[in-house]
């Protein structure tokens, strides 16, 4: 049996293990993808022929120098508004990839969102393209649990293999006419949005609960990692704790009974269990306050 034909939208490192993992299931007829994440995604599938873009004009420019014959395409982590003339140059359209249950978390960084929201299950929805944001009709989609110490990395690898397996699911039967797209309302979920993160967010601000502080550590741990100051240092807070029962005013410094940094916050203790000062490796709070 033939593989289905597909050309690719996408950039970085998401989009580039994607990318690998469905070359075992489809014929990528095309990558297109950005300037700077050219050579990466032309690794993911040798010998594939690969085209940029940097914005939506030359993205509409590149499809009118060149035509490609696969009657579906296939879009993830792309970050470049694809018109409807290019949609509908693809008589199946193209289908997203997006880490979350759609309408819950349209936009840019859902799987950051999830965690800082404290969500208890996120996923990945598989959608019709269209302009408006992730407003597409779904294929499908299927959930996945949140562990309470979750990352931005290991809930981003979780995902990645969720979606691999849903488009490998969902696409032959799209194609057979088999699937019919249905409106996300049918989720169940409610819809909401994420945003692009900023440098500015990275900075630990302790008028904030410590519940909340130990998510954008855990959230924000790739980037734009979590700052404070601590004994007149620049650090990076890689991991911390909870305790609810301390009641230091907010940016108050103490040394727990196990000789670990607590840092008071707006409700509860924030304790640093690791952390990376500026220049140096990573380290226990224990040992950064012993040196």
């Amino acid at each position: 049996m033939n593989k289905p034909s597909i050309v690719f939208f996408g950039s970085g490192s998401v989009a580039a293990k994607s990318l690998t993992k469905l070359r075992s299931d489809f014929e990528i007829e095309a990558i297109i993808t950005k300037p700077s994440t050219e050579h990466e995604m032309s690794q993911c599938v040798p010998g594939t022929p690969i085209f940029s873009a940097t914005n939506s004009k030359s993205l509409d420019q590149l499809f009118i120098n060149h035509k490609f014959t696969s009657v579906v395409a296939v879009l993830i982590d792309f970050g470049i508004i694809v018109s409807d003339t290019i949609i509908k140059s693809f008589p199946k359209g193209i289908l997203n990839s997006h880490f979350s249950i759609l309408p819950e978390l349209r936009g840019a960084d859902p799987i950051t969102f999830a965690i800082l929201s404290g969500q208890k299950t996120t996923g990945v929805s598989v959608m019709q393209l269209v302009v408006a944001m992730d407003e597409g009709d779904l294929l499908g989609f299927k959930e996945l649990e949140i562990k309470n110490d979750e990352t931005e990395p290991t809930l981003t690898f979780k995902l990645i293999e969720l979606s691999d397996s849903l488009l490998k699911q969902l696409i032959p039967d799209y194609l057979s006419g088999v699937l019919k797209p249905k409106p996300q309302s049918n989720t169940g979920r409610k819809m909401s949005y994420s945003r692009k993160l900023t440098k500015q967010d990275g900075v630990l601000d302790f008028t904030k609960s410590a519940m909340q502080l130990e998510r954008e550590i855990r959230a924000f741990i790739t980037w734009p990692k979590s700052r404070t100051e601590i004994a007149g240092k620049d650090v990076i807070v890689l991991k911390a704790s909870v305790d609810q029962s301390t009641n230091l005013i907010p940016g108050a410094i103490s040394e727990t009974n196990d000789k670990k940094i607590c840092i008071g916050t707006k409700s509860g203790g924030l304790i640093i269990e690791e952390l990376k000062p500026a220049g140096k490796p990573s380290m226990s709070s224990s040992a950064f306050l012993a040196g």
